[in-house]
């Protein structure tokens, strides 16, 4: 997408209101319709499966899910989140692919740098990638720029520790928030991917946000036709990156 393309979408992003929705829901895998304001995730946060569809033979490619509300599925029944949406779509093209959904509503990248290990720890075996989706909740906070690269940075480290290859899908900041802001919030995820050699989807809303047809009220989150959009340009980079792994 052209940047002035994007950035009138980005646009019709609003900062406050609505907006607001991506700070709330409950923890748990899949969205609680009834939103409330997210608490530090306990030691109990077990991350979960996503619904599980018949997968095709050969060795299953284990892919960890770890984000925000936008891989948790906020406003979306069970089983039409992001995560579930991907998994299909790399079932269908023969890649018997199993992802966990680690989304929680409301994670700021502080949050997920708090338990990004215990994810780690808590899946059945180390996974083959991890998506890694957050920096959302940063820009309707307006957290320093600098504070998000840092924890974004503490994740890809604890990644690279282990072994796991990382795939990001990245944010960008609406341009009323100052062209200071956007430049060092949007300049993050590829100067990260090119640092520790990660796929990059750049921006996880492309192609949605501001098309009321693809999102829900609150304008902040996609709807199921929304994230079936992005699942349709996001599996296929996820496959390279399986690939690039391998």
């Amino acid at each position: 997408m052209e940047t002035n393309i994007l950035e009138k979408q980005m646009r019709r992003w609003p900062l406050y209101g609505g907006g607001l929705a991506l700070l709330q829901a409950g923890l748990l895998v899949g969205c609680d319709r009834t939103p409330e304001v997210p608490a530090p995730p306990p030691a109990t946060n077990v991350v979960a499966p996503v619904a599980a569809t018949p997968a095709p033979q050969g060795p299953e490619r284990l892919i960890l899910a770890f984000g925000d509300s936008l891989y948790a599925g906020y406003g979306l029944d069970r089983g039409q989140s992001l995560p579930d949406a991907v998994q299909n779509r790399l079932r269908k093209d023969g890649i018997n692919a199993t992802i966990v959904n680690a989304g929680v509503s409301g994670d700021t990248s502080a949050a997920g740098r708090q338990r990004f290990a215990f994810a780690l720890d808590n899946i059945k075996r180390k996974p083959d990638l991890v998506l890694i989706g957050l920096g959302g909740n940063d820009v309707l906070r307006q957290i320093s720029p600098a504070e998000t690269r840092t924890n974004m940075t503490a994740m890809l480290d604890e990644a690279k520790r282990r072994g796991i290859p990382v795939m990001l899908t990245g944010m960008m900041a609406p341009p009323n928030l100052g062209p200071d802001f956007s430049s060092q919030f949007n300049t993050i995820w590829p100067d990260l991917a090119k640092r520790y050699d990660t796929t990059l989807y750049p921006f996880i809303l492309d192609g949605v946000i501001g098309n009321a047809q693809l999102m829900q009220a609150d304008h902040v989150h996609p709807n199921q036709n929304g994230v079936n959009k992005i699942a349709a340009r996001v599996a296929p980079v996820v496959e390279n990156a399986l690939k690039k792994a391998e």
